[in-house]
């Protein structure tokens, strides 16, 4: 007996079938592409050091230099542009090496370090003693091997110069870096703070009694007549990955020169210049993201692009720091994860360019 040939129809209904049932796994199986990784040769003129401080301190000080330590870490563009934008201007260069001995530590290296103290680490021990969770961090040192300015993250040529000058000058003994800072940066073409849907209205209560329970919380340090800020505002924040981390927080925006009432996380009622101040806020914008408890867990004070100001949120929103100590090492895992998942990766973008455009 003939069987009936399946009618067109039903071909076709079963070959849109095969192809919905493919097109999950074809998916699953493509790897995330990885861009923005830079690698970077550091300058020659870098001091070839054993890593003992204390000797280095007092070499650098018989000379009339300082020590400048640079933390650093393989395939970062942030360190990238350190060397490639900073120390490829002349200027920059002739006055680093006039007043500093440069030291570079891989945040991740096994080299012996001996800390002014005497004690001894590895420099990946180093690292986390000191808190390193940025690359490039800079650590300037005086005469004594004390931290006269720590910057953790990029900052570019500008502001890079303007730090220079304010430790080798030694002006850390007449008035605070935020306050010599704020008065010697380039105006922005705006004389305001820069608004978002997200950002609480006030009265700025943060403390347990004003703020939503169980939710960690943000405050953006800002200030008008701010570059970076504008910059922060334009090409970080509209990125849709970095309002998805935003989501699950409680956010406040505060003029870090104003004196708008603010009452802390210990319920204690200050003014947003008086917080600041306290919590050692230098520059605009700072971004300080709390804990539910309100503990501090992590801060943003330099040059980041949309990858590394999506993850501080996610870092602390999905409750990882309490886990992982090291924000890199939660990158690192964030940007696996996505790729796994299927989603290319570009750690050197901003939110108006397209993957890829980082490198």
């Amino acid at each position: 007996m003939r069987t009936a040939a399946p009618s067109l129809s039903l071909l076709s209904l079963l070959a849109a079938l095969a192809l919905v049932l493919a097109e999950p796994l074809q998916a699953s199986e493509r790897k995330g592409r990885y861009f923005g990784a830079k690698e970077t040769e550091y300058p020659e003129w870098f001091k070839t050091s054993f890593l003992d401080f204390k000797e280095d301190v007092a070499e650098a000080a018989a000379e009339g230099r300082r020590v400048m330590i640079v933390f650093h870490q393989k395939g970062c563009p942030y360190c990238n542009a350190l060397v490639e934008r900073n120390f490829a201007q002349k200027d920059i260069v002739d006055y680093t090496r006039r007043h500093f001995d440069a030291i570079g530590i891989n945040m991740w290296g096994d080299r012996e370090v001996t800390w002014i103290d005497g004690k001894v680490y590895t420099e990946k021990t180093f690292a986390a003693m000191l808190r390193v969770q940025f690359t490039p961090t800079i650590l300037f040192l005086d005469e004594q091997g004390r931290v006269v300015l720590r910057l953790n993250g990029y900052w570019p040529p500008e502001r890079f110069r303007l730090a220079l000058r304010y430790v080798a000058e030694r002006l850390e003994r007449r008035r605070p870096f935020r306050e010599w800072l704020a008065e010697r940066m380039p105006p922005a073409s705006s004389g305001r703070l820069i608004a978002e849907d997200f950002f609480a209205p006030p009265p700025y209560d943060l403390s347990p009694a004003g703020r939503p329970a169980g939710r960690p919380f943000a405050v953006f340090f800002e200030q008008r007549h701010c570059p970076a800020c504008e910059t922060l505002h334009r090409k970080v924040l509209p990125d849709p990955s970095v309002r998805e981390a935003l989501r699950p927080f409680h956010v406040v925006q505060l003029d870090m020169w104003s004196d708008t009432p603010v009452v802390t996380p210990e319920g204690r009622r200050t003014t947003a210049r008086e917080w600041a101040k306290a919590l050692d806020v230098k520059y605009a914008p700072t971004i300080v993201v709390f804990a539910p408890d309100g503990r501090e867990v992590i801060r943003s004070e330099a040059f980041f692009k949309v990858f590394h100001t999506g993850g501080l949120f996610e870092y602390v929103a999905s409750g990882a720091w309490r886990e992982q100590p090291s924000f890199q090492r939660f990158l690192q895992a964030r940007a696996e994860r996505w790729r796994e998942q299927g989603r290319d990766v570009d750690i050197w973008r901003y939110a108006d360019e397209p993957v890829g455009a980082g490198g």
